[in-house]
């Protein structure tokens, strides 16, 4: 492929004309519903449309995304989700993302995650750290003096049917018997992100979408996080949501994880 830094410019670029988009729509109402307790705003639909038109147009990689879908080809593709925690956003609480990530051969080699409530884009290149606004983020820490919370999604998604509302209840209440302190905040994205910075020791994401999960990936991968599959195994397109963070959290994560869904 042609430099990832070039694409990772393009990212940012496309990704701070979709801010605006953002910021002007806050608080939008419902525009599609999707499924039970499952929708888009005016803003998830025009984000996405502007993204797809870019991206494709100034790379003529395809564009695989949450509200229109499209050509997902793991040989080259870009994934986005125009907004993450959408729900989150209609309301106005600050916990949504913009995701942005580019695929190849099967794995995020950019990706781009835009924060704008919180004034935080943490971008990444695979093999390269992260950087927060800008600057360069040190690799996470095993060991911190702050408590060690772990971001846990969401109690309830419209696609939950490998971990249903008891089962994610019950690895919260497993969880908070460990020294990790589980935290709901309704984006991926932004669990992902917080694993990055060090804020969260940890992340479980159960979305099974490849636009949740693959840039907090290579985020957290980037920032120095153990990533794998919720089972423990590497994780790839196909994996139905992830595990991510420090050595030691990750393992008490895991193991909780293992012990409440075999």
């Amino acid at each position: 492929m042609d430099s990832t830094k070039h694409y990772l410019e393009i990212a940012e670029s496309v990704v701070g004309e979709a801010r605006e988009l953002f910021i002007s729509h806050l608080g939008a109402a419902p525009a599609l519903f999707k499924a039970s307790g499952d929708f888009a705003t005016e803003a998830d639909l025009a984000i996405e449309e502007l993204m797809r038109s870019r991206l494709t147009g100034e790379t003529g990689i395809p564009v695989y995304g949450e509200e229109q879908g499209g050509d997902l080809n793991s040989e080259a593709c870009w994934v986005v989700d125009p907004i993450d925690g959408t729900s989150n956003y209609s309301s106005g609480n600050p916990n949504c993302s913009i995701l942005v990530s580019l695929i190849y051969r099967g794995q995020p080699i950019v990706a781009v995650t835009e924060i704008p409530l919180m004034n935080m884009r943490l971008t990444a290149l695979e093999g390269s750290p992260v950087y927060l606004n800008g600057e360069e983020l040190p690799p996470i820490e095993s060991e911190t003096k702050a408590a060690s919370q772990v971001g846990v999604g969401s109690v309830r998604s419209p696609d939950s049917e490998r971990f249903p509302a008891d089962v994610r209840l019950n690895l919260m209440a497993t969880l908070a018997d460990t020294d990790l302190r589980p935290r709901i905040s309704g984006s991926v994205g932004v669990d992902f992100a917080f694993v990055a910075q060090g804020i969260y020791q940890a992340a479980v994401s159960f979305s099974p979408h490849l636009w949740d999960n693959s840039a907090g990936i290579l985020l957290a991968r980037s920032a120095g996080a153990v990533v794998t599959g919720t089972n423990g195994e590497p994780w790839t397109m196909e994996s139905v949501g992830a595990i991510a963070g420090t050595r030691r959290a990750h393992k008490i994560a895991l193991s909780t994880m293992r012990s409440v869904c075999p």
